[in-house]
């Protein structure tokens, strides 16, 4: 009987509302009672709710960098630190084994530091998943010429490294030729040694923005192995493509001569 006065009163308040209220009730309820419905669709909502709620991370300044600006001067790779990691005692630690971390995506959409201790157990056992849902900040693409896009989503753990796919939390707007020619160099170095060896490389994976830029000016990719000293390096590379001028503040782009 309660229900029922209940459900009256909200019968007699909905017939004093305007037609604009009435019509926007109705198109609320519908909403919820579609989501209430569809896991799909409660899943989208709540992953751009994550990915637009704005985060403290802020961009540390480069260790070492005596030699290094963010403004690229001709050369796409450079050392840092004589080609030694900056790691600390603590981060060589082995006691938690194989893992790896990712940074939240902060108020631009951006990604942060990615982090890792690399063993041959986290590699992949298939082939990469399908990851062209995913826009990372900056993403405005264009083609080099006819077979070769300017862009691409970049790991900055590879895949072959952890198996990650269409994680937002690892994929940047890189250049082909950052990506294709340069991180894959030091990752399949690092891929190779893990393969044939039962031991743990400690690697880590810093995009440098400038202020509030959506692209970033390049990555520090720093790697050391724990059991030997087979593999160690600290290098910046930068996030550029010959002959092309890139405004790294929303991602757009210039061909230019020569």
């Amino acid at each position: 009987m309660a229900n029922y006065r209940k459900i009256k009163r909200q019968a007699k308040q909905f017939q004093k509302m305007s037609t604009t209220q009435k019509w926007l009730s109705i198109f609320f309820v519908s909403i919820l009672l579609f989501l209430a419905f569809n896991d799909t669709a409660l899943q989208k909502v709540n992953q751009f709710v994550n990915q637009a709620e704005p985060t403290s991370f802020k961009t540390k300044a480069l260790k070492n960098q005596a030699n290094v600006q963010l403004t690229y001067a001709g050369n796409p790779v450079v050392t840092i630190n004589q080609g030694v990691p900056n790691f600390e005692k603590s981060d060589l630690d082995l006691s938690k084994g194989a893992w790896q971390a990712f940074s939240t995506l902060d108020q631009y959409n951006r990604v942060g530091v990615a982090n890792a201790m690399l063993h041959k157990s986290l590699m992949p056992k298939k082939q990469r998943e399908a990851i062209s849902n995913v826009y990372p900040s900056g993403w405005h693409q264009k083609k080099i010429d006819q077979d070769t896009w300017l862009y691409n989503r970049s790991h900055l753990i590879a895949h072959q490294l952890t198996g990650e796919n269409a994680n937002w939390q690892n994929l940047f707007t890189g250049t082909q030729q950052l990506n294709q020619i340069y991180m894959v160099t030091y990752e399949q170095e690092v891929a190779s040694y893990l393969k044939t060896t039962n031991h743990h490389v400690r690697y880590r994976v810093t995009p440098y923005f400038k202020d509030d830029e959506l692209v970033c000016r390049g990555v520090q990719l720093e790697a050391e192995s724990i059991e030997d000293q087979q593999i160690s390096f600290n290098v910046f590379i930068y996030n550029v493509q010959a002959n092309f001028q890139i405004n790294y503040t929303n991602g757009t782009s210039q061909k230019v001569q020569g």
